[in-house]
């Protein structure tokens, strides 16, 4: 799409994998997108639309209704890039070095950024500017799945290494990152341990979908200074009425929720006295370091 260019409905369509009710519903009924009119009442979506149009199928396909997304759109799901910035430059590289499926030049980027910057800068103005940008390229995308995996595949396996090293030189902790989501793989959950674990505490990293009914089994051996939870996705019922309440009784430590879910449940999560982190990682980072900070 052309900067400044206006599309019509059908176009949009094409792109998003929306149909036409769908939009004009999203339109009357609920107010998410507000397309320009033609002097005949023709609908054209600009660049922003289909932006928001993105955002509201990655809401929709974290399991929130979409009766449910509308406040949820105040929370910024991408940054732009800037080329001319070396930060944008170098974020235009790695999307482009992901769509082409690049392992070589992900690699030579990713080596050399790690040793020309500190891990909450590499997270913060790399890392997750991108992996949101790319959430948003997939939803309705053709090949969206095959570049997710590859993406997800590829970085898991980097983080990991990185996390092993700074696992047996850590001084503090255990600080238990547990997944709640059923996605294959939780890259904001990953990002916010490489960066706790920068801090020189030792990450134990439970990324599997598991009930967290079972998670004060793992506690009760593990003495962790903090249990954050994470998803993508909203909770299931059971987790959040019989299973997070159990299990925030034992624990010797912080009980905390981060990622998306987070934000849907806020108000549940508050009444459990689990304290509710913000969606992104690098948010959620930056509160926990300060919880961190002042448990020790």
């Amino acid at each position: 799409m052309i900067a400044g260019e206006m599309l019509p409905i059908r176009e949009v369509c094409r792109v998003t994998g929306v149909n036409p009710v769908t939009l004009r519903a999203w339109e009357r009924r609920y107010g998410l997108i507000t397309p320009h009119r033609t002097e005949k009442g023709h609908r054209l979506y600009t660049e922003a639309n289909i932006r928001q149009i993105q955002e509201i199928l990655l809401w929709l396909s974290r399991g929130v209704t979409v009766s449910q997304v509308k406040p949820l759109l105040d929370t910024p799901i991408a940054m732009q890039n800037d080329l001319s910035s070396p930060w944008g430059a170098l974020r235009q590289t790695f999307l482009e070095a992901v769509i082409t499926f690049d392992v070589a030049l992900l690699n030579q980027q990713i080596d050399r950024a790690f040793r020309l910057y500190n891990t909450a800068e590499l997270c913060i103005n790399l890392l997750e500017p991108v992996l949101l940008q790319l959430q948003q390229r997939w939803q309705g995308q053709f090949g969206s799945q095959l570049e997710e995996v590859f993406c997800n595949s590829w970085l898991r396996t980097k983080l990991a290494a990185t996390l092993e090293r700074a696992n047996a030189t850590a001084k503090s902790g255990p600080v238990v990152l547990a997944s709640l989501s059923d996605e294959h793989c939780e890259m904001g959950l990953w990002l916010l341990a490489l960066m706790v674990s920068a801090d020189g505490y030792r990450v134990d990293m439970l990324e599997w979908d598991l009930p967290a009914s079972e998670l004060s089994l793992f506690s009760d051996q593990r003495r962790p200074i903090a249990l954050v939870l994470f998803s993508s996705q909203a909770l299931p019922a059971v987790q959040l009425r019989r299973q997070l309440p159990r299990l925030g009784l034992n624990l010797p430590g912080m009980l905390m929720m981060a990622g998306p879910a987070a934000t849907i449940h806020a108000e549940e999560l508050n009444r459990l006295d689990i304290h509710v982190l913000p969606e992104r990682a690098t948010l959620a980072y930056a509160v926990l370091a300060e919880h961190l900070g002042a448990s020790s």
